[in-house]
């Protein structure tokens, strides 16, 4: 038996004969734990190795891996079953746990769950995300794919805390996940309608249709909430004399958290103003509401509960509103309403107030979002205007 040894500590390889010839294997002490060293060492190693040069390249490495605190045994740890473990763990919303579930079980593991960890590239992340584009595959939205892609970052992170790779290799550029213009590039419009558009059917929804959902819809237009922020708004959370409303908690719109109350989508509340003509509205409702049931009109009561005053299902209320759309279109013809999304009513609200010079900062805090940058993002295509306007305005100042 021939032995190479390095200094102490260092390793060493050992050549060993089998019926197929020679063969050579490594040892290394490593922690026995990398994250308390403390602890002692063990010794780990491997053989099969047809050359010395072999083994001491493949020991050259566990050094390296030792060196990055990372675990030995965990080499051939696989992308799938660690996913699956990783998302069993986290505590996060019902809703939030559907998209994981669904991101993890439809595309990341068949596409990449065979696959160790440690072997996955930044090129091999790349073709993940174009096969799930081609369209001769999945086929899939930009925006699917880029929700896609924060999941699998997620599930990397997690993997560089737990020791598993060194580097997240989702976050190396050369992964080319979709970008916020590739969403908008293929999306086009973000889906809002005119003021023209939006005057028209909520007259007709209020007038011709009769809807018991019209201040609902109008609420939304006119404050730019999320629909699961408005369904969860109780009397007490809305000042009809200031004409305010405080905007704290939001309804779950999973499948399998039906009326379950959380908190707002960035975690934080917010107080938002409406005008006249909403609290108008608004007044209207409370009170045809209080005479179905006293209950329903009080502090605690839901503003858009059903009629039994429950919460409503989320799902159910935008399949609600796309079908008023369609009978409005049906009415109205579809260039004078045109086919808008829900969420659509909260991009109408955005679009018109920046178009009209309210300041981003303004609209950023009536939409709850995480910051001003986030406004700039999706809505800087409808302030083609600003740059020209602040030019007129300097020139003025000057005479």
């Amino acid at each position: 038996m021939a032995r190479r040894s390095r200094r102490a500590g260092k390793g060493s390889i050992t050549s060993y004969t089998t019926k197929s010839g020679t063969r050579w294997r490594y040892q290394l002490r490593v922690p026995i734990d990398p994250e308390h060293p403390e602890n002692g060492l063990r010794q780990i190693g491997k053989g099969g190795y047809r050359t010395a040069e072999e083994a001491d390249d493949a020991l050259v490495k566990a050094k390296n891996d030792a060196a990055n605190g990372l675990r030995p045994e965990t080499a051939k740890v696989l992308l799938g079953p660690y996913a699956n473990t990783w998302l069993a763990g986290r505590r996060i919303a019902t809703s939030t746990r559907e998209q994981y579930t669904r991101h993890v079980e439809l595309h990341i593991v068949p596409h990449l769950g065979d696959i160790p960890i440690r072997s996955i590239t930044a090129a091999r992340i790349a073709q993940f995300y174009r096969d799930l584009e081609d369209p001769d595959g999945a086929n899939l939205a930009a925006g699917t794919v880029q929700k896609i892609a924060v999941t699998l970052s997620q599930i990397l992170d997690a993997a560089v805390s737990d020791r598993h790779i060194p580097t997240n290799r989702a976050r190396d550029k050369r992964a080319e996940p979709p970008t916020r213009k590739h969403v908008q590039e293929e999306s086009g419009d973000l889906g809002a309608w005119t003021a023209e558009q939006l005057t028209a059917f909520l007259a007709w929804n209020r007038d011709t249709y009769r809807d018991e959902l019209h201040p609902l819809w109008y609420l939304l237009a006119s404050t730019g909430m999320r629909r699961g922020e408005a369904l969860a708004l109780r009397w007490a959370d809305v000042d009809l004399v200031a004409g305010t409303v405080n905007v704290r908690r939001a309804l779950d719109p999973s499948q399998a958290g039906k009326g379950t109350v959380k908190g707002t989508k960035t975690g934080r509340g917010r107080m938002v103003d409406i005008d006249e003509r909403t609290v108008e509205v608004l007044k209207s409702h409370r009170a045809a509401r209080g005479s179905l049931a006293l209950e329903m009109a009080r502090a605690d009561a839901l503003v858009f509960g059903n009629h039994a005053g429950e919460p409503r299902n989320v799902r159910s209320v935008s399949n609600c509103w796309r079908h008023r759309v369609r009978k409005a279109q049906g009415k109205l013809g579809a260039d004078t309403v045109p086919s808008l999304r829900l969420h659509g009513l909260r991009h109408t609200h955005a679009s018109l107030l920046l178009a009209a010079g309210v300041p981003v900062k303004v609209v950023s805090e009536r939409l709850g979002h995480a910051s001003v940058s986030v406004t700039m993002d999706v809505y800087a295509h409808v302030m083609p205007g600003a740059q020209r306007g602040a030019a007129e305005r300097f020139a003025s100042l000057l005479g």
